[in-house]
């Protein structure tokens, strides 16, 4: 391998973006510009000014050994610190885990080479991979796993990824056999080994691996500047092969920018949402990979009053509207969801009616929707009419009217929420779609309904959207207010199985307990769209179904990338 200076890569990307933009193709305008996204202007613009100052005496190395990467911003939103839990969906390329998804979402060897569950299924033993050292040349060992382990139950604060609140204990049986202990039967817990990443117990800082984690992985971070780029090199002590790639710089920029610097050619990989995927751009071709990344809408499930959390803490809770199932089923079964996704995003995705259905718990029950007659039977049998003529119904004084959230700056999110918006006046229901901050979003969770994103290989996420006792306990989590005794019992029996099949079934039966009462919309499973550099081949084969993960799901097989 050839040595390389490492220098500010994104200050020449974004000098060339300063005259590509100018040139690039029109894209539409936005519907949406708010305080946030001005905000985020400005803060490009000075990231811009200063990363052109530095370029001036960057050297810039352009040879085949380097390549330059737009996958969405979310890997620059924290810490990649895995004891903190960053990427706890399993994309093991600087750090990896004791196991890993592969392409059937089945967990496979990682720097495990096998495991065992006892038949109280209380005591999983892994037998580890020998001969693997991190990136600072300290050798892996079972030392390093209980460490790990141990330094997340001390902070588990701090990680609200992955839950070791059923761990017992964790011991090492010499230096490549590690035994953990749960305090009582834990179904998920494959899931949550496969999302905690292993760091070096000589070495670890808590301060220093938010920036420059040390793992066994394929690469290692050889630059991190802070919203503007993470330059991985090769660990040339990784045991698994010499990766192809020598230097990937990821870079930090919004959509627009990025795509302009793909135009251009300044780019090897550019993440992209819908509004450009009926795009072309010279020398590079529109990959879309396959996703359990679902949209959906919360419907809250409790008329509006106020309500305390476990600490006596006051919320304001409910809807008036949602609160009555017949507007959740109506909308539901009555919408047209191919019609939707052509409208939203050029019909790319596919009707989602819930989590995914590429899991092995999940359910995959048919769905049939667009029943427009049987929807409108609901909505009048349970007295919202059209009295007044006005298109929109209404149950005595309260007209069939809601608020849409779409949060953020995501632009699909948005065009997602029109469609569906328009497709429902068809029922005579109306819905005002608003776009807000997260900020917003977050108050008002529990009494507006919100566009949301989900997608992961772990079955937790029912407990998180379903179980009752998650209500008004933790951000993101059952938003709907939704209960239902059944649903926490067939929870709490997956939860307790002490065999996958027994667990599956419940996790299905718990689905299905919810689902019934519909306090999510599932609209669309979406699909992550990336252009890529036709002398590039990011081993589509290897693949895993990506999780929902803001575009940075692709380098799950970063070490499998071939430069042509």
């Amino acid at each position: 391998m050839k040595s390389k200076n490492i220098s500010l890569v994104l200050g020449i990307i974004l000098a060339f973006s300063m005259v590509g933009c100018g040139q690039s193709a029109t894209t539409e305008s936005k519907e949406v510009q708010t305080s946030e996204t001005q905000n985020a202007q400005a803060k490009q613009e000075a990231s811009q000014g200063q990363a052109e100052t530095t370029a001036e005496n960057a050297e810039v190395s352009n040879d085949s050994e380097s390549i330059n990467v737009y996958i969405g911003g979310s890997i620059f939103d924290s810490s990649m610190d895995p004891v903190k839990g960053f990427m706890s969906y399993g994309y093991p390329f600087v750090n990896e885990a004791l196991i890993q998804a592969d392409t059937n979402s089945e967990y496979v060897a990682d720097l495990a080479t096998d495991w065992e569950v006892s038949e109280d299924a209380l005591t999983y033993t892994f037998n580890l991979r020998e001969g693997v050292t991190f990136s600072d040349g300290t050798p892996f060992t079972a030392e390093d796993v209980v460490f790990t382990y141990e330094e997340v139950q001390k902070n588990q604060a701090n990680n609200e990824n992955v839950d070791l609140t059923k761990l017992k204990s964790v011991e090492a049986d010499g230096d490549y056999k590690v035994i953990f202990t749960l305090n009582e039967c834990y179904s998920p817990f494959l899931d949550t080994v496969a999302m905690l990443q292993i760091v070096p117990s000589d070495s670890y800082n808590s301060e220093t691996f938010d920036t420059a984690p040390i793992g066994t992985g394929a690469y290692k971070v050889a630059q991190y500047d802070t919203n503007q780029q993470i330059i991985l090199q090769i660990n040339d002590s990784y045991w698994g092969g010499t990766p192809d790639i020598e230097q990937v710089n990821i870079i930090s920029m919004d959509q627009d920018t990025a795509y302009s610097n793909a135009v251009s050619g300044q780019l090897d990989v550019v993440m992209v949402g819908s509004t450009y995927i009926n795009e072309t751009i010279d020398s590079m071709t529109l990959h879309k990979l396959e996703t359990m990344d679902v949209r959906n809408v919360s419907l809250p499930t409790l008329t509006e009053q106020v309500m305390k959390d476990s600490q006596g803490n006051e919320y304001n809770v409910g809807n008036n509207v949602t609160s009555d199932i017949a507007v959740r089923k109506a909308l539901s079964i009555g919408i047209n969801r191919q019609e939707i996704i052509d409208n939203a995003f050029n019909g790319e995705g596919k009707p989602a009616v819930n989590f995914t259905d590429n899991l092995p718990w999940a359910s995959t029950d048919d769905y049939e929707d667009n029943q427009v007659d049987e929807a409108k039977k609901i909505l009048e049998d349970a007295g919202w009419t059209d009295a007044d003529g006005d298109g929109i119904r209404e149950k005595g004084d309260l007209k069939c009217s809601f608020d849409l959230i779409a949060p953020g700056n995501d632009e699909d999110r948005y065009k997602l929420a029109t469609a569906l918006a328009e497709n429902a006046k068809n029922l005579g229901i109306e819905i005002n779609v608003r776009n807000e901050s997260w900020d917003v979003a977050v108050v008002e969770e529990n009494t507006t309904p919100i566009v949301w994103g989900w997608g992961q290989f772990s079955p937790t996420v029912i407990y998180s959207t379903y179980d009752s006792e998650m209500f008004l306990e933790t951000q993101y989590a059952n938003v709907t207010g939704y209960t239902n005794a059944d649903c926490d019992a067939a929870i709490e029996k997956a939860f307790a199985a002490s065999n996958q099949a027994d667990a599956n079934a419940a996790w299905k039966e718990a689905q299905a307990i919810g689902d019934s009462e519909y306090p999510y919309l599932y609209l669309v499973n979406i699909e992550h769209s990336y252009f890529v550099k036709d002398n590039l081949d990011i081993s589509e084969s290897t693949q895993i179904p990506h999780p929902h993960g803001h575009g940075s799901p692709i380098i799950c097989n970063l070490k499998d990338w071939v430069l042509n």
